[in-house]
């Protein structure tokens, strides 16, 4: 069994479930394998309804969805949990986005210092963050991708002072999580055979697959988290109030997860990929 004692990963995502439902099995694989796992988390993801009764014991929405990810991340065996000051933006073209504390209207400058901060103090190996079209255009997924990539540059800049003159540091490695298209597309084709509008897909039906399936990334590496998969099962349940258990132990759900296979797929933007082989280990040498 591989051992990553000795090894670090930074994930940098938007909202209390991305840990989870995005990265949740990459996360559970390294920790498995001893390796140290810290999260930033942009928001508090307090925009949208939540059924009155998860609020019972809880003042906000942003009190629960924090409690509901430090449950997951303990889950996860993620180490430490880092919030920053920012509110969910909602998605586009909902009140939430003209909010004056939404992230998608902070300055990209101000939070990308902020994570620059964390990279120097934490000195991650690996950084993961989500992709350039955030997934699935959520303007926060998209806020932190830019505010993560630029940070991890900042963060390896000895020119640039950042927290009263930290030390520069420059991680091996920086991924963005994305959706393997490939298996997407026989799930985009099965969809209306089974009911469905691949136009009007999520918890909300307000994500546009077809819109997705128009971009695309390159694949790097693959992390497969079969293994994990019952630790990543118990952490969704601790977001009860977005659908926790039920959104992966659905048809919709369990069909999907048939079809990704238990992995989770990752562009490398830093550094250049050498060559075209998918790798299966952040850690393994092209």
């Amino acid at each position: 069994m591989k051992d990553y004692s000795d090894k670090s990963i930074l994930a940098v995502m938007a909202h209390p479930d991305d840990e989870t439902f995005a990265i949740g099995g990459t996360l559970a694989h390294y920790t498995s394998h001893g390796a140290v796992v810290n999260l930033i988390c942009t928001t508090h993801g307090e925009s949208g309804d939540v059924n009155p009764e998860y609020l019972e014991n809880y003042s906000s929405i942003a009190e629960l969805r924090e409690a509901e990810l430090k449950c997951a991340a303990q889950t996860l065996g993620i180490r430490q949990v880092i919030f920053l000051n920012y509110r969910d933006s909602g998605m586009p073209d909902t009140p939430s986005n003209q909010h004056p504390d939404a992230l998608m209207n902070a300055p990209l400058e101000q939070v990308a210092e902020q994570i620059g901060v964390y990279i120097r103090q934490l000195r991650p190996n690996i950084i993961i963050t989500h992709d350039p079209v955030g997934n699935y255009f959520h303007p926060d997924h998209i806020a932190t991708h830019r505010a993560t990539e630029k940070a991890f540059h900042l963060a390896a800049d000895p020119s640039i002072s950042l927290d009263g003159g930290l030390p520069a540091c420059q991680p091996d490695g920086l991924y963005f999580y994305t959706m393997a298209r490939k298996r997407m597309k026989w799930l985009l084709w099965l969809m209306p055979l089974l009911g469905m509008d691949p136009r009007k897909t999520g918890r909300n039906k307000d994500i546009d697959m077809e819109r997705i399936l128009n971009t695309e990334f390159p694949i790097h590496v693959e992390i497969n988290f079969k293994p994990e998969d019952p630790i990543r099962e118990e952490a969704s349940r601790c977001h009860a109030s977005q659908g926790g258990g039920h959104r992966t132990m659905s048809f919709y759900g369990r069909l999907r997860r048939r079809l990704a296979a238990c992995t989770d797929a990752y562009m490398q933007a830093y550094p250049q990929p050498q060559n075209g082989r998918v790798r299966r280990d952040f850690f393994e040498k092209e």
